[in-house]
Formats: structure tokens, C-alpha cells, sequence
């Protein structure tokens, strides 16, 4: 079970892709490292960035990892900008696959990047349990995290099988919005729907 989440965003010009994604692919020598859940990445259609979302089952494997061996892979590969968001994982849902391990083997990542209104966070996270994960757990979503990042700020992370299966699931998302309240919780949301790139997936040994 993931305790701990990291998302990273990179902003990578068109002509530094091809470099971008050879560092990517190079992150797999980290499967054998302890504690990894794994590790998942994309480009967002709408814009020129990269999102990548790793998992850890705990924070100490992932101080471990930080100061034994990140900078031995780490390459600034062709971005230009950066940003990092740790967090500790809040939920973790169930779906089509056996664990959260096994659905980051899922074709789509969809991310709701959600800042909260002051007060939100208790009423947020039930509506998560009662309302959303249901739903997508019927609209066959193979699994995923809610994760804080930071006061007032939540990633709602969820592995889906494909395209798909996923639009499908988006046509009820009006509905449950309204079910669940989510314009009082939510003051702002960023959202992403990202065709995984398979060479950047580092499945963890298990």
C-alpha cells in the first residue's frame, strides 16, 4: 500500500522531447529499489509538459532512495522548468485491479490537481469515499490515490485501462460534481488525462 506520492511537472520544449523521454526510460534501473511502488509518466496533449507520478510505501525508503541514488540517475534531460509535490497518501481506491501496484500497469492516468476552499478538507475527503470512488470503481477504473500535497491541496490520482473506458466515466462527472458538492469544496482544479508512455514505467520488483 502506497503511503507516499510524488508528483513531478516539467516543462520540455518540442525539440527536447526525444532527449526528455531517453532520460525517462532510464529511470527503470531504480525498479530493485526497496519501497518503490512504482513510477509512471505522460505528456499532456494540451501543453508541451511532461507530469510523472511515483509511488512509495513509505517515506523513509524514499530518503533512502534520495540520498543513495536520485542524483546518479537524475539528468536535467532537456526540460526547462520543474516543480515537485510530496505528499502523504490519503485514500487509497480500490478497482478492476488487485492493487494500486498492479493498476499503474493501466494505458491513462487522469489527475485532478484540486485547492480548497478554508474549511473544505474534512467535507472533500468524505465526498471522495462516498460519492467518487464508488463511481469509479463502477466505471471500471483499476485503482487510485488521493494524496495531500499541501494545505488546502489535494491530487486525486486514478489509473484507468484506456481512453475509453475513461471518457465514459467523464459523461457522469457533471453529475457527480453536483452529487458531491464540489463547487463549494473546490476554489481551483487543474486536471490531466495522460496516455501512459510504457518505456517510462518502472515497475517495482515484487
Amino acid at each position: 500500500m502506497p503511503v507516499l506520492a510524488k508528483w513531478i511537472t516539467c516543462d520540455v520544449p518540442i525539440d527536447a522531447r526525444d532527449a526528455f523521454a531517453a532520460t525517462q526510460r532510464r529511470w527503470s534501473v531504480i525498479a530493485d529499489q526497496p519501497g518503490l511502488v512504482g513510477q509512471v509518466g505522460g505528456w499532456d496533449s494540451r501543453t508541451s509538459r511532461a507530469h510523472v507520478l511515483a509511488l512509495w510505501a513509505d517515506t523513509d525508503s524514499h530518503g533512502v532512495f534520495l540520498r543513495d541514488r536520485h542524483d546518479a540517475v537524475a539528468d536535467a534531460g532537456g526540460y526547462t522548468g520543474i516543480s515537485v509535490a510530496l505528499g502523504e497518501v490519503a485514500l487509497t481506491m480500490s478497482g478492476a485491479a488487485a492493487d494500486v501496484a498492479e493498476a499503474m500497469d493501466g494505458g491513462v492516468l487522469r489527475v485532478a490537481d484540486c485547492h480548497l476552499a478554508e474549511g473544505a478538507e474534512e467535507h472533500f475527503r468524505n465526498v471522495q469515499h462516498r460519492v467518487w470512488a464508488p463511481a469509479m470503481e463502477a466505471a471500471g477504473v483499476l485503482g487510485g490515490v488521493l494524496t495531500g500535497l499541501a494545505a488546502r491541496r489535494y491530487l486525486v490520482a486514478t489509473f484507468w485501462p484506456d481512453a475509453a473506458t475513461h471518457r465514459r466515466y467523464a459523461e457522469q462527472v457533471p453529475r457527480l460534481r453536483t452529487e458531491a458538492a464540489a463547487d463549494a469544496d473546490i476554489t481551483s482544479m487543474t486536471g490531466h488525462v495522460l496516455a501512459l508512455e510504457p518505456t517510462w514505467r518502472v515497475r517495482a520488483f515484487r
